[in-house]
C-alpha cells in the first residue's frame, strides 16, 4: 500500500485550472481499484491519495497519468507501507 503526498508548486489559481482533468485522473484509478482515498492538504498545500498497487514502479506510472505531474502543478512524494493493524472495515483493501 502506498501514501502519495502532493505538494502544489504552483499557485492555487493555476492548481484550479487543472482540477477537473486531475478528477478524472483520479475517477479512472478508483474504478480500477487502486486508489482507496484521496483529499487536499489543510492548508491547501497540496494533496494525499492512499493507493494499493503491486509496486512503487506501478505508482510512477499512474502519478505520469495526472494532469498535475503533466504540468509540472506538484512534486510527489511516495511512501510505501504495510498496514499490520486496522480497522475491520478496512480489511478489504489488504492482501493477505
Amino acid at each position: 500500500m502506498f501514501i502519495i503526498s502532493l505538494t502544489y508548486k504552483s499557485s492555487i489559481e493555476k492548481v484550479e485550472q487543472f482540477i477537473p482533468q486531475h478528477n478524472i485522473f483520479l475517477n479512472k484509478h478508483y474504478e480500477s481499484g487502486r486508489f482507496i482515498a484521496s483529499g487536499r492538504k489543510e492548508p491547501r498545500t497540496g494533496g494525499i491519495i492512499i493507493a494499493n498497487a503491486e509496486s512503487k514502479n506501478e505508482i510512477e506510472e499512474i502519478i505520469s497519468e495526472d494532469p498535475f505531474y503533466i504540468h509540472q502543478i506538484a512534486d510527489y512524494e511516495i511512501t510505501e507501507f504495510i498496514p499490520s493493524k486496522y480497522n475491520q472495515n478496512f480489511k478489504f483493501f489488504i492482501e493477505d
